[in-house]
């Protein structure tokens, strides 16, 4: 996928999931019963990992093509840029 039409995608479902916070908010507030709110939680938990996962693979394409085009003795490094911001993530998730 093309950098510019990730970042678009990525910043759509960011706009989808404040609208989510936001009703979140607003459920809290008006004392919507707590299984509702949950369920909405769990929506936007949702989204957010699905957001993550659309970065994730826009990181691993950038980190590939690097890897293809750089120097031999760099592409460990790379490897392992790569491995690391994907354990934080998954950590997260």
């Amino acid at each position: 996928m093309e950098p510019e039409k990730q970042k678009k995608e990525v910043l759509l479902r960011l706009k989808r999931i404040e609208g989510q916070l936001r009703g979140l908010q607003r459920m809290v507030e008006q004392g919507v019963p707590c299984a509702d709110i949950l369920t909405q939680m769990a929506a936007a938990t949702a989204a957010m990992k699905k957001a993550g996962m659309v970065m994730i693979g826009a990181y691993m394409e950038e980190c590939l093509t690097k890897t293809k085009q750089g120097p031999l003795s760099g592409r460990g490094e790379t490897v392992k840029d790569f491995q690391k911001t994907l354990s934080r993530y998954v950590g997260w998730a």
